[in-house]
């Protein structure tokens, strides 16, 4: 494996760096936000700032108005654009846009490209996945209990779903249901279709999403059969399209976000004095600073690792599982201990690390929980254990 990285790459991620630290961080405490995220208002301000940087929507295609990175450069890039619970948004990579984006570029139809993805693409709209369910899909989406029938040339969707990341304010959705063989389709909707409702925002513990996370009701919503994303009945084998390269971006911007937290730990340990020296001298500060560099470092590998299998084309749903796991797990780690170090300071809005910590708890349950993924990989273990392989 090489992760040797080239001078354009380089470039693009310091000039990454430099636009979150000069045209996004002085953002932060704008008052156009809520506990359900950004408004409007401010998610446009942002990407007109980084569509004026020339860093809006890397990881697009390039026929689609994007860079068309590799995944090991939008780990370069999405690592930097974390650094502020803004960069993502600002950038037009957060979820679950990014993950739609790839989904629509893998699978969707040119016509269906234009009416939804570039227009994406290119910031001007929002999109949210609706797949899980209160009392169904979700972690194992094989539960969907939202259906799906044929009624001429529409597809008439009934149910209800939750925790619908960007739900408020989305442009268009992308809607999972069970077909009437027991298959899984996805579809196409624009939100202001009749039969769809926003029933509420729900109070979450992150607050860093556009459009918070929502209850949505499907009602007798008639889909053009034309808007069918990608086959009818393959909507499990296009959830794992999504969710693969979606696992992984998650790690690469939450990374940013750790190594913030890290960042205002060291320096605060340096600058703090306690029982007659700075507290980075102090081996019980010492010895998680270095328990930080560690998980840190740990995380990046394990990001770059699968970014690389992912762009050699190789399949790796095991090692995108396993990355999850590591990551999720390490990068909150190096949270918890960054409050612990910073003491008072760290359970304030003083410093960033509290925000930080409260959005990240809930990064060890998306895309799947730790438990979840663990349960998959031993299952692989054991069937690669007994065919000998």
């Amino acid at each position: 494996m090489d992760f040797t990285i080239c001078p354009a790459i380089e470039e693009l991620k310091m000039a990454t760096r430099r636009f979150v630290s000069e045209q996004v961080i002085p953002l932060e405490n704008d008052p156009r936000q809520s506990s359900h995220g950004p408004d409007e208002s401010l998610r446009l301000e942002l990407v007109a700032r980084a569509r004026s940087a020339g860093l809006l929507t890397p990881h697009a295609s390039i026929a689609m108005g994007g860079m068309g990175l590799s995944h090991v450069a939008k780990a370069l890039v999405f690592e930097e654009a974390g650094y502020s619970w803004l960069g993502p948004t600002a950038l037009n990579i957060h979820a679950p846009d990014e993950a739609n984006i790839h989904l629509m570029e893998e699978v969707a139809t040119p016509q269906q490209k234009e009416r939804w993805l570039r227009p994406q693409v290119q910031g001007q709209a929002r999109s949210c996945f609706a797949m899980t369910e209160p009392d169904g899909a979700g972690a194992d989406p094989s539960m969907l209990t939202t259906t799906a029938r044929r009624d001429g040339g529409h597809y008439v969707i009934n149910g209800t779903k939750w925790f619908i990341t960007g739900a408020d304010g989305a442009d268009y959705a992308i809607v999972m249901a069970r077909m009437e063989d027991g298959s899984a389709t996805m579809f196409l909707t624009d939100m202001d279709r009749p039969g769809i409702s926003l029933e509420r925002s729900m109070d979450a513990m992150d607050r860093c999403f556009t459009g918070g996370h929502g209850v949505l009701r499907f009602e007798n919503l008639r889909v053009p059969a034309e808007d069918v994303l990608g086959e009818v009945g393959k909507g499990f084998r296009y959830a794992q399209v999504r969710l693969a390269p979606a696992r992984l971006t998650h790690c690469m911007r939450w990374l940013g976000q750790a190594r913030r937290a890290h960042d205002a730990a060291v320096a605060y340990a340096v600058r703090r004095r306690a029982f007659g020296k700075p507290l980075a001298e102090h081996e019980g500060v010492g010895f998680q600073l270095a328990d930080n560099d560690i998980d840190l470092q740990t995380a990046r590998l394990h990001i770059w690792h699968t970014a690389w299998l992912l762009d050699e084309g190789e399949p790796c749903s095991f090692e995108s599982s396993r990355a999850k796991v590591v990551c999720s797990e390490a990068l909150w780690r190096v949270v918890d201990r960054c409050v612990q170090i910073l003491g008072g300071q760290g359970v304030t809005a003083e410093t960033p690390v509290m925000r930080i910590f409260t959005d990240m708890r809930a990064f060890r349950i998306y895309d799947g929980p730790s438990e979840v993924h663990r349960w998959s990989m031993a299952r692989k273990i054991v069937k690669a254990a007994g065919s000998g392989t």
